[in-house]
């Protein structure tokens, strides 16, 4: 059996299959945050699809957090019952179901105030932010920890915390966005504290698989290095995160040449060098290419983002590619 159709075991589940949808925003929720159609459609097709892990869009734990108005939320409990029918709709079709609990600091783009480590903002198009204090750090972390309760309740087998691309966490974790001179900014130890803080809340909360999304490269010389997520992977595993969704960039404005299979490297050098589980991402798009990844011990798991969203049957046509013989859902075997 080809290892992309391998069942993977992440900590107290078992996926069917190691090919994960990875988190994509789709600016598509009410106002308030609430889920729409639209996303109860979406995330049921992929795992129709046969996904093995579809991780549903960053969703905001608080209303400012949010990257965009049109964003899903979890801040109150009048989300749940829409993140429910999520839930339900994935798990109809074999997938297991994950979501993304996210705080986009100095990329939101909401109305009012919005908040970073430091009033930097990220670029002209930006806001500047409002530096954190101790009591909007306390806040944040609450609500990452009631985050998590609701998705308890909505039923999601795995979280993932949002640790990359420049949003709040992203930007504490980095020295080209954090000039704090206080317990949050300066070392490395500092520079995570706020994070190693989150995982803690959560972890009180929730058994299950936990993961986070990182940047592993700011693309910036005064950014973060491979050596600091090497050391930050290794406190987060001894937190009980259970794998590192390695991303790259988004923490500043830069210049990124990409290419397939262009942030494998970076995957491959956190779980070797840190001995945890990785998932890779970013310009992945062929079944023969996953299957290299994983036969060569570079990464544990396979994240795909905007060729799901091309194909929300990769995985069926993933299979025929690899010789393997795995079900569509039966109401389409005729056609398949």
């Amino acid at each position: 059996m080809s290892k992309l159709f391998e069942p993977y075991q992440l900590q107290s589940i078992t996926l069917k299959n190691r090919v994960v949808m990875a988190p994509m925003c789709m600016y598509s929720a009410q106002e308030d945050g609430l889920v729409t159609p639209f996303h109860v459609v979406h995330y049921a097709t992929r795992a129709a699809g046969q996904v093995g892990l579809i991780i549903v869009e960053a969703t905001g734990v608080v209303p400012e957090g949010r990257i965009s108005n049109k964003d899903l939320g979890i801040w109150d409990d009048a989300h749940i019952e829409g993140l429910r029918q999520l839930v339900e709709g994935m798990k109809a079709y074999g997938a297991k179901a994950g979501i993304q609990l996210a705080h986009a600091g100095r990329k939101a783009t909401v109305d009012g105030e919005i908040f970073a480590p430091s009033a930097i903002a990220f670029s002209e198009d930006y806001k500047t932010p409002t530096a954190m204090t101790e009591d909007d750090m306390h806040r944040v972390i609450e609500a990452f920890k009631q985050a998590a309760i609701r998705a308890a309740k909505a039923g999601f087998d795995v979280l993932e915390i949002h640790g990359a691309h420049g949003y709040l966490i992203s930007a504490f974790l980095s020295p080209a966005t954090n000039k704090r001179q206080d317990q949050y900014g300066g070392s490395q130890e500092n520079r995570y504290r706020i994070l190693r803080q989150v995982i803690d809340a959560v972890r009180s909360v929730w058994e299950g698989p936990l993961l986070v999304r990182v940047s592993a490269e700011d693309y910036a010389e005064d950014g973060t290095t491979m050596e600091d997520f090497i050391v930050f992977s290794r406190w987060m595993k001894s937190q009980g995160v259970d794998l590192l969704d390695v991303s790259t960039g988004g923490v500043v404005p830069a210049a990124i040449h990409a290419f397939p299979g262009y942030q494998v490297p970076h995957a491959e050098a956190i779980k070797h060098g840190a001995n945890i589980p990785t998932g890779a991402v970013g310009l992945i798009t062929t079944a023969i290419q996953a299957e290299e990844i994983l036969q060569n011990s570079r990464a544990d798991l396979i994240f795909l983002a905007r060729v799901l969203l091309r194909e929300p049957y990769w995985p069926l046509h993933a299979a025929k590619a690899l010789g393997e013989d795995i079900q569509p859902p039966v109401q389409y075997v005729r056609g398949w």
